[in-house]
């Protein structure tokens, strides 16, 4: 099974955390400057009348243009100094009583700045930071607990990238935890959030905490704007581990054919929830906050604490829309505005732009991010799948994609490995029943005829080729199998076949068929193959014998016979069983050279024909034996003995007797019977192990005997019963 490896990453931990908290931080903080501002004088003190009687606040906008342009008069006459024109227009007056309270009046309001606030409302005004402290402590306490998971991740990628040893305690626990540790690491970071809002819960259900209804609603909006900051922490920070898990870490810990299959106990996931999660996290929740944010960009009109309006106040708030008074009054006397009204004044509209530009910015992160988990989590696994499919398209069937994913592209690269399991299972049967046909029929036969696949092959197709043929035999193997039941003569063919099929294959030859204990090759490529093969396989005939020896099978012998010629190689039979077989009679005359090995004790004799095509007939030690008629062939053939196929004691006696056996077979064919016997009967006196000499010497002597015959030419005709 091929995979393709990448550089074993970092585990990511801390910086995932550390990230996170910025995120809530970077949410909430724009949120709890923008109350600190906008709620500034209710914070820092509380709204009182002049002379301790309330009055309507209406006429802190009753500056009209003929009030301005009278003051403005009295200025020019010097009636009045520029000090009385300020306080006249803008209706500011300020003093500082003995007590060093700071008393600011505008208008008919007088504002009471105490400069030493009582403890109560020092410690009431810091409940929110008295929260955010508690928070911290907890998001302190969860980075360790984060730090101790962890732990085992980084130091077995630490260990795997400097190639050192892993222990199995430690890549247990990593096998065990890594599909998990999304889901942990969010838990162990939620643990603050839940425990925090937990407690901000409690204070605001507890009584006699806050001093007013306005720091109650403060705090509450704060508990809204940090649950909603934390759930998308929470959020980032399993979606970020989630993504590395899938993508950087599991092909480090699992196995390869672990992942061949979806090793996620999960339900089955989807695409299209995938894609509902990723539009929710990059549009629906930072648009929440963006909600939020509007809601506390606005006043109620209820916050001006006026009982009635006079008509350029109304005009103000409501515009030309007065002449729809009657979606606001039950009657046309009554001209007051309903409390749930609001207005956005400048300050309004400031603190709008900052919480807009806030969430803008967090919904940029977050789709930077999401974008990028959500494209490398489809597009990584997809390419992966592409690869490995190219590389099947090759023919590489032992690649296989990684199940990355829980969705339909997990299940599409889970189909894609079976399905290459199975290719790859059926293409090996393929080329196992195409190597048992090759046993059966040699690759060399469709080579011959042209043909790329068995398949191809039709009744009747053929091609005539010069070859050399080898045929072989064992000798009187009739008479050794009769000692055999049926079994041990299967087992003792199948032997002695495995010793010299090799051979045959090794020079370049291939066998087209095995008759009983006979084999018959085809050497397209050049003579000597075919004599290189028989040589050796007289060697491999002596170890066969050295082995049977030892398990007390009698020695056997053997005769080659080698003939080169055209011949017709094809394809015979009927369209329900056919074979290929060669046919000419270079085939029969090989096969009448091995029965000849038989009549001249020869390990080994060939024909002038295949003499004539060797390159260099002197790499061989041969001598001339005869000229013959064989059964089937009306011409005469010179047949030759190879002698490098007689064991060596053999060899050396005959190559010393060469000259004079040749000599003697010279005097025999001028019929100098009684020369050439002397010199057959020399050599067979040397070696007489030389049957061809004995087999001369009978000749001889019966010619010297009985006569020539009138028609004797010197060719022997040989007679098979």
């Amino acid at each position: 099974m091929r995979f393709i490896m990448k550089k074993i990453p970092r585990f990511f931990g801390f910086r995932i955390y550390l990230s996170s908290t910025i995120l809530y931080y970077w949410l909430i903080l724009p949120f709890v400057l923008i109350l600190t501002i906008k709620y500034a004088p209710e914070l820092r003190g509380k709204v009182e009348l002049n002379d301790g009687q309330e009055i309507n606040q209406k006429d802190s906008l009753q500056i009209t243009l003929d009030t301005t342009n009278k003051l403005y008069k009295k200025f020019n006459d010097g009636s009045i100094t520029p000090d009385t024109l300020i306080e006249s227009l803008i209706g500011i007056k300020s003093s500082q009583d003995s007590s060093g309270n700071i008393n600011i009046a505008i208008g008919p309001l007088q504002v009471k700045m105490d400069e030493a606030k009582s403890d109560k409302e020092t410690k009431e005004g810091n409940k929110i930071n008295e929260a955010f402290n508690f928070l911290f402590n907890l998001l302190l306490i969860s980075f360790l607990l984060g730090f101790i998971f962890n732990l085992p991740f980084k130091r077995y990628f630490s260990r795997k990238r400097k190639n050192k040893k892993i222990s199995p305690r430690l890549f247990n626990f990593c096998k065990r935890f890594l599909l998990k540790s999304p889901l942990i690491n969010a838990g162990i970071l939620s643990l603050a959030y839940i425990i925090a809002h937990g407690y901000m819960l409690y204070i605001i259900f507890s009584e006699n905490v806050f001093k007013t209804e306005f720091e109650e609603s403060l705090f509450i909006n704060l508990f809204y704007i940090s649950l909603t900051a934390s759930v998308l922490s929470l959020l980032f920070v399993y979606f970020w581990e989630k993504h590395r898990v899938h993508i950087k870490y599991i092909e480090h810990v699992f196995g390869k054919e672990e992942l061949r299959k979806r090793i996620f106990n999960l339900k089955v996931g989807r695409i299209r929830n995938r894609m509902f999660i990723s539009a929710a996290m990059t549009t629906l929740l930072p648009l929440t906050i963006v909600i939020l944010y509007l809601f506390l960009s606005v006043t109620s009109l209820n916050d001006l604490k006026y009982t009635e309006y006079t008509a350029d106040q109304e005009k103000i708030l409501v515009g030309d829309y007065m002449m729809f008074k009657d979606l606001f009054t039950n009657s046309s006397d009554d001209i007051s505005l309903p409390g749930w009204l609001f207005y956005i004044n400048a300050i309004n509209s400031f603190f709008m732009f900052i919480g807009i530009g806030s969430s803008i910015f967090t919904a940029f992160i977050y789709i930077l991010f999401f974008v990028k988990w959500t494209t490398q989590d489809i597009v990584h696994p997809v390419k992966e799948l592409l690869v490995n499919m190219k590389e099947t398209g090759k023919g590489e069937m032992n690649n296989f994609g990684i199940v990355r994913t829980n969705d339909e592209i997990g299940e599409l690269t889970e189909g894609y490995n079976e399905m290459t399991q199975k290719l790859g299972e059926y293409i090996q049967n393929i080329s196992r029943m195409t190597d048992a046909y090759f046993r059966f029929v040699p690759r060399q036969f469709l080579d011959f005829l042209g043909k790329k696949s068995y398949v191809d092959i039709k009744l009747g197709d053929q091609v005539q080729k010069e070859m050399t043929v080898l045929f072989t035999d064992i000798r009187s193997f009739t008479e050794i199998s009769e000692q055999m039941t049926p079994k041990e003569n299967f087992d003792f063919i199948n032997y002695y076949l495995g010793y010299m099929e090799p051979v045959i294959r090794n020079n370049n030859g291939f066998i087209d068929k095995f008759i009983g204990d006979s084999i018959m090759a085809l050497f397209s490529e050049n003579a000597e193959d075919a004599i290189n093969a028989s040589i050796e396989m007289r060697i491999k005939l002596s170890q066969f014998n050295q082995v049977m020896d030892q398990f007390g099978k009698p020695a056997i012998n053997s005769g080659i016979g080698i003939h080169s010629g055209s011949l017709m190689l094809g394809v015979v039979g009927g369209e329900g069983r056919m074979d290929g077989t060669v046919i000419s009679d270079a085939v029969n005359l090989a096969s009448r050279l091995e029965g000849l090995t038989k009549i001249y004790g020869s390990a080994i004799i060939i024909s002038q024909d295949t003499l004539i095509k060797l390159n260099d007939p002197t790499q061989y030690n041969y001598r001339f034996l005869d000229i013959v008629k064989v059964k089937g062939k009306k011409e005469a053939v010179y047949i030759f003995e190879v002698i490098d196929g007689d064991s060596d004691d053999i060899k050396q006696l005959k190559l010393k007797t060469k000259e004079q056996f040749a000599e003697g077979i010279n005097n025999y064919k001028l019929r100098k019977f009684k020369e050439a016997l002397k010199l057959f009967e020399y050599v067979h006196d040397l070696n007489n192990h030389d049957k061809t000499a004995e087999l001369y010497i009978s000749r001889c002597t019966n010619f010297i005997k009985h006569g020539v015959p009138d028609d004797w030419d010197g060719i022997q005709t040989i007679k098979w019963d």
